[in-house]
């Protein structure tokens, strides 16, 4: 029974933290868009196909200049 004492002062001490953070939520804004972050998952902010493409693009002008370098070097290693 002597329990009770000490757990009824912690149960009050919980609910008023509970209620100061629900509080503190409301008055920074925490509830305002609550739809924007979840549906904001389902779309892309730019199609996949550009990324890979220029991606592609990239890596094709790198390896001709690559081809160039190396051709440019084994002509004057002939010579």
């Amino acid at each position: 029974m002597s329990v009770i004492y000490i757990l009824i002062p912690i149960a009050i001490i919980f609910t008023a933290i509970a209620i100061y953070l629900f509080f503190w939520a409301v008055k920074t804004e925490q509830f305002d868009d609550l739809e924007k972050q979840g549906m904001s998952i389902l779309f892309d902010d730019e199609p996949v196909s550009n990324k890979i493409s220029s991606t592609a693009t990239d890596t094709n002008k790198s390896n001709e200049s690559e081809l160039q370098d190396n051709t440019s070097h084994s002509n004057k290693a002939d010579k």
